[in-house]
């Protein structure tokens, strides 16, 4: 009887590593965070930059509002888009979604 008490008042699987292995689930979660979200966004990125800095005259673009151009002139940032027969447009340059695959 005397044991069963003893038992009783010790201490159960209480282990030092409590706060670490707390941690662990969100490191894992930050890294899977990392390499589906994080990672492909940054190539992305680094993608439409290259594309913007290989932007000539003449070129066929899409811009992000949904508009098919050829470039006809480029200032710094400003490019000048030809739509249609003498219907020419200034867009910045960061809103060229990419080359029209036409």
């Amino acid at each position: 009887m005397l044991q069963d008490i003893a038992f009783a008042m010790a201490p159960q699987g209480e282990g030092g590593g409590g706060g670490f292995a707390a941690l662990i689930p969100l490191i894992l979660i930050f890294v899977i965070f990392y390499f589906l979200l994080i990672r492909p966004q940054q190539r992305r990125v680094k993608e439409h930059r290259r594309l913007l800095e290989s932007l000539k005259r003449g070129d066929r673009v899409l811009t992000a509002g949904g508009l098919y151009g050829t470039i006809i002139n480029i200032e710094g940032n400003v490019v000048t888009l030809e739509l249609a027969d003498k219907v020419r447009v200034k867009v910045n340059k960061n809103y060229i979604a990419g080359l029209a695959r036409e």
